[in-house]
């Protein structure tokens, strides 16, 4: 037997619409549709996901940051160093394939061209990043973790 369905002058039925809302808000969906005949509708919500904040360091008192520049202008830019393996892309840089794993590589360790040096997650993606020649890992710029920059120095490889 049909059921008596209300519709407006525009041949929605609310009733139906709001059932739908109240299964997906019961059943954690994200959306759902229901096709009869010639009869469609489809009921979506959107999803809100919170991603961690990074804040930015704070900054250091006069007196450190005069002292420091001296120290910075000694190192150079990492950027430039002989053997610096620059981040292809803004993200999240990892050192080992998922937590509490072993990492891909460490200082003082021997590297083949195209070895996974570390991977960086961008829009819910794992890139890895190769060697991009073999040699000795040097310096490790970043820790686990860390978000990175585009063209922002990871580590050196001589």
């Amino acid at each position: 037997m049909a059921k008596d369905v209300k519709k407006d002058e525009s041949g929605v039925d609310h009733e139906l619409i709001r059932a739908l809302a109240k299964l997906l808000k019961e059943t954690d969906l994200s959306e759902i549709e229901i096709e009869r005949d010639d009869f469609k509708v489809r009921v979506a919500r959107s999803i809100t996901v919170n991603a961690p904040v990074y804040s930015a360091p704070a900054p250091a008192a006069a007196s450190a940051a005069a002292s420091a520049a001296p120290a910075a202008a000694a190192s150079g830019d990492k950027s430039k160093a002989p053997g610096a393996v620059l981040s292809p892309m803004v993200g999240t840089a990892y050192r080992s394939p998922e937590p509490g794993a072993k990492v891909f590589v460490d200082v003082g360790q021997q590297v083949r061209q195209g070895q996974t040096l570390l991977i960086i997650e961008a829009m819910k993606t794992m890139n890895a990043i190769p060697a991009p020649k073999a040699g000795t890992v040097k310096e490790i710029l970043i820790d686990d973790g860390q978000p990175v920059e585009f063209a922002q120095p990871l580590m050196i490889v001589e």
